[in-house]
């Protein structure tokens, strides 16, 4: 295949409506111009054994430019993004320097986006302490919505919020239909971590930390009717809180992640901080318990909480000083389709949750093969298995809990626009991606 625009992409499975058909995908200005019966004539047609895809949406990354580019950057980041089949990223507040709680470090943060991109980026704005009364600010100069802590975040520049702050910055976006979303733990149920056990690093976070943490959040955008998210729901036993508010008219929607979804506590081995995150890996009782919040519907999202660090600071074997956080872009789909599949859930049944579900998150038109849609495709080959190795990885640091690891399903092309951005034969072929400013 050569590496001209084609107009038309044809597949025997093709993600429309929820389940797989076959059809062709007629593109125009980088835009579906059409969706129409399988043509074998198309000028791409995808191999029998494998699907196409929407393009998957990641609203939750951490690619730490400006300031600590050691860690990601733009330029790698969105580009592990394209191996992964996902082609419109949303960067978090955080870890960048300067965090992104005012609109200048907003554009700090797109001057440096600049030329870089691989995929298509939108950003979060944050909400700490000293940004109460002005979050609309953010929201105007083109955020998806802002980020709150409710325990210390990890680094001195962004703080987290009390019951009282976190009230305010609902009611102040509530009177502009803004988005908050919110990391829940509480730090009066958080202990100290110390040594090398995983167990005992689990047992420092507790999941009390997270349901109670979760209770303030649904209790306070009750009262203030604004619409709340709760990122990365590790503790399954808050599941029935959300359910409970959904069913009540409570504006709240949730997202997991793969690591929580495919990693067991009691198979993590000690001393290893490529696994560690907070909230933290937990048990096999609990990852059933999530599917349940996956099939039901409790669960709106699956994005990956790509956190990367420098080896210096996460390769440490005491759990309490090596850096949290879990590298996942590049690998969430195959991750989450490996254990998909070892329960015999189908693949059309999680798909929505890498596409349309964190896509409606943040109310951009992506994540479908729709006419009008932009044109971004994923070609995947979900018989695939391989042991994911160091070497396949994008990261600018190297590091993955699934190293090692037996995946299922490999992501054979992207298509960004309708050109085809990625393969798995040759990497990376252009950095065309756009700013999505709201």
């Amino acid at each position: 295949m050569n590496r001209a625009l084609p107009s038309s992409v044809a597949a025997r499975r093709v993600f429309l409506d929820g389940g797989f058909r076959a059809a062709t995908v007629r593109i125009a200005n980088g835009v579906v111009a059409a969706v129409d019966a399988f043509d074998a004539r198309a000028d791409v047609v995808v191999d029998d054994g494998h699907v196409l895809l929407p393009g998957l949406v990641d609203s939750h990354v951490h690619f730490n430019e400006p300031g600590r580019t050691g860690w990601e950057g733009f330029a790698t980041g969105t580009a592990a993004a394209a191996a992964g089949g996902v082609t419109t990223v949303v960067e978090m507040p955080l870890n960048s320097i300067p965090v992104t709680t005012t609109p200048a470090a907003l554009a700090a943060k797109r001057e440096a986006a600049a030329g870089q991109l691989a995929v298509d980026i939108a950003y979060w704005g944050g909400a700490v302490p000293e940004n109460l009364g002005s979050l609309d600010t953010l929201l105007d100069a083109g955020v998806v919505g802002v980020k709150c802590f409710l325990a210390p975040s990890g680094i001195d520049e962004f703080g987290h919020l009390d019951a009282d702050q976190l009230e305010r910055a609902l009611a102040e976006l509530a009177a502009h239909d803004g988005l908050l979303i919110a990391h829940a733990e509480l730090q009066e149920h958080l202990g100290d971590a110390h040594g090398p056990v995983f167990t005992d690093f689990v047992a420092s976070r507790p999941p009390a930390a997270e349901v109670e943490a979760i209770r303030r959040v649904i209790d306070a955008a009750r009262r203030t009717d604004a619409r709340a998210h709760i990122v990365h729901v590790a503790a399954a036993g808050a599941l029935d809180l959300v359910r409970a508010a959904k069913a009540e008219g409570v504006r709240l929607t949730i997202e997991t992640c793969p690591h929580y979804l495919t990693l067991r506590a009691e198979e993590v081995p000690d001393g290893q901080g490529r696994f560690k995150c907070c909230p933290p890996i937990r048990d096999g009782a609990n990852q059933d318990l999530l599917w349940e919040g996956v099939l039901d519907g409790t669960i709106d999202a699956i994005v990956s909480d790509h956190s990367p660090a420098t080896a210096e600071l996460k390769d440490n074997a005491d759990l309490g000083a090596a850096w949290g956080g879990i590298s996942g872009v590049q690998t969430g789909l195959r991750a989450v389709w490996t254990e998909a599949r070892r329960r015999g859930i189908a693949l059309e049944r999680i798909v929505p949750l890498f596409t349309t579900g964190p896509a409606g998150l943040v109310r951009l038109d992506r994540g479908s093969i729709a006419t009008g849609a932009p044109a971004h495709l994923a070609v995947f080959d979900p018989e695939a298995e391989r042991t994911l190795t160091v070497d396949e990885l994008a990261y600018r640091n190297r590091m993955s809990p699934w190293v090692g690891r037996r995946l299922r399903g490999a992501v054979v092309e992207t298509y960004l626009r309708g050109e085809r951005i990625y393969t798995q034969g040759a990497g990376l072929l252009s950095r065309n991606g756009r700013e999505v400013l709201v």
